[in-house]
């Protein structure tokens, strides 16, 4: 391990070096083992879009729900950055749609706080929870509106996200449209 106790797989995983996991995976003992941050090689392979070492991974025995320090899992991370190919194959290997990390985003909130459309669209269609709120009382639609993310905004409302939640302070979707310093 390294400073950041990342194994070789770690970095296999991060850098999208298939060959290099085929041959380590045998020599390990567990192929789920975590970094620092509590990531897992399955993490870092979904976080930077790499799909066809997040199959491999999930082929060798990689849990599909394995969470880090944050409570978030790789469908989390894929869904932020973006990556839809490697949120199907997530999706395909069954992972949970709508999990929740430690401040209970989902991975809708996620994709909306970044502006994601085709992975907002891709969890839409697969039926996820529109207004799942967060520990702040957020929906999805309030992190698109504070971030600005106009297009996903469209989506969540066509889709049929309640316009008028309240999250805890009392503060609608427009109100962080309002307030949002990105547009």
């Amino acid at each position: 391990r390294d400073k950041n106790w990342q194994t070789p797989l770690h970095v296999a995983a991060a850098n999208n070096a298939v060959k290099c996991a085929e041959y380590l995976i045998p020599l390990l003992t567990n192929v789920n083992v975590s970094d620092r941050a509590g990531r897992t090689s399955l993490h870092h392979s979904a976080f930077n879009g790499h799909q066809e070492m997040l199959e491999l991974l999930l082929e060798r025995g990689a849990t599909i729900n394995a969470f880090d320090k944050k409570d978030r899992r790789a469908l989390h991370w894929a869904s932020y950055m973006g990556h839809v190919d490697v949120v199907r194959v997530l999706v395909k290997y069954d992972a949970e749609l709508n999990c929740r990390d430690k401040q209970m985003y989902t991975p809708l909130h996620a994709a909306a706080a970044s502006g994601q459309i085709s992975v907002v669209k891709l969890l839409l269609e697969l039926g996820v929870e529109i207004d799942a709120v967060n520990t702040q009382g957020n929906t999805p639609l309030h992190i698109a509106c504070l971030n600005g993310q106009d297009v996903v905004v469209g989506e969540l409302i066509s889709a049929g996200a309640v316009l008028d939640a309240l999250n805890h302070q009392g503060l609608t979707p427009l109100h962080y449209a309002a307030a949002s310093t990105h547009g």
